[in-house]
């Protein structure tokens, strides 16, 4: 069993489960609670949810799926160096993406933007969604009905004004207190695993080019260390042996620079984390510059790139067009959503009925939206 540092999220020092449940035998509350999101039926979509390339474009390309297995891989490794709670971890890191739309940040926006006069829409509460309500697997509850501590590192930002619907989940954006260390290192975890591993991608599609890339500190340090050491080195595994070698020095920075913070701060429990007066795990002064340099890059070089940008309109034309279509004509849904819209209380359903609609377009694959959308506006589909 792991050794837990005294700020550590343990079994004895949680807030429980919204619905109370016998503790579970042989496994611990936080296992329970991973075991749980990679058997629910949203992580498995995951598998075919785009993290920048839209899945047909290629085999070797991150999805959400694969994003969140990394993420919670670099998680472990800290939470075990640091004596934090590996399991919760690895929980929140595996179901902070379920609530994303097909086609990444393109689907999300044109689904907030359908949304705008019904609540709009954001991934991190659509996340919390699917594990307290959208999940429907147990007999006695809606949800996955997974751990507060789970909830609070799945809800990584929140609006005040949304805060004050969420009781003691969202107390801590409304008082600017901080989430548990677990919590916090799933979210750095989450940073280090898409900023590398999007190069990465960048690199495989042709979109960004070693010889840029080489001037910034953190990729460039790496290569001309890897360029002198193996001259000969097929470019292949030159780009892997440098972007492992950036992951690691990322996470070395963190574990050595939160392990002063904690040193220094001294909290002597998980409450002392949460009142801290700066979150405790943190890169250094100079890793945040050359991390910051890195997003830079990739904002203008690839995530603008004219080739993602296309996919992106496309990506919202599809995701606005199903949302007016189904919004138009509710019986164009399949039999499950349009029976929750026919269960909504009586009255105006005008925001619940668009929020049902929303939950099911946020729930496809990108190859279901594209399906989806080809069923609706085709006149050769038939199905």
């Amino acid at each position: 069993m792991q050794l837990l540092a005294p700020f550590a999220v343990s079994e004895t020092n949680n807030r429980g489960r919204q619905n109370p449940e016998p503790a579970p035998q042989y496994r611990s509350e936080f296992q329970r609670d991973r075991d749980r999101i990679i058997h629910s039926n949203a992580f498995r979509r995951l598998e075919y949810k785009t993290q920048v390339f839209v899945n047909h474009e290629g085999d070797l390309f991150r999805t959400r799926l694969t994003h969140s297995l990394e993420v919670a891989q670099i998680g472990r490794s800290v939470a075990r160096t640091l004596g934090l709670n590996e399991d919760l971890t690895e929980a929140i890191a595996l179901a902070h993406d379920l609530g994303h739309t097909p086609f990444g940040h393109a689907g999300q926006e044109a689904l907030n933007a359908c949304m705008r006069n019904d609540g709009g829409f954001e991934h991190n509460l659509q996340s919390l969604r699917v594990v307290d309500e959208l999940e429907a697997r147990y007999a006695e509850f809606s949800g996955l009905n997974l751990m507060f501590e789970t909830r609070e590192g799945i809800l990584k930002h929140c609006s005040r004004r949304n805060a004050a619907q969420l009781g003691e989940l969202g107390r801590r954006f409304i008082e600017n207190t901080y989430p548990s260390l677990e919590a916090q290192l799933a979210n750095l975890a989450d940073e280090i695993a898409y900023n590398n591993h999007d190069v990465d991608d960048g690199l495989r599609a042709g979109l960004i080019d070693v010889e840029d890339l080489a001037n910034l500190g953190l990729f460039g340090q790496e290569y001309h260390t890897v360029k002198r050491l193996y001259p000969q080195l097929a470019k292949r595994r030159m780009i892997h042996e440098v972007v492992r070698r950036m992951i690691n020095r990322q996470v070395v920075d963190l574990i050595e620079t939160s392990e002063c913070l904690l040193r220094d701060h001294a909290p002597r429990s998980l409450d002392e984390v949460r009142l801290a007066k700066v979150p405790l795990l943190q890169f250094s002064q100079s890793m945040l510059v050359q991390h910051r340099e890195l997003k830079q890059f990739l904002l203008e070089n690839l995530y603008r790139h004219y080739r993602v940008h296309r996919m992106a309109v496309k990506a919202e034309r599809v995701v606005s067009a199903l949302f007016n279509a189904f919004c138009g004509d509710t019986r164009l849904l399949p039999p499950e959503p349009r029976q929750s819209i026919a269960q909504l209380p009586q009255g105006d359903k005008t925001v619940a009925t668009a929020r049902v609609i929303a939950d099911y377009i946020a729930g496809m694959t990108d190859r279901y939206a594209i399906a989806e959308y080809d069923r609706i506006y085709d006149p050769k589909s038939l199905s």
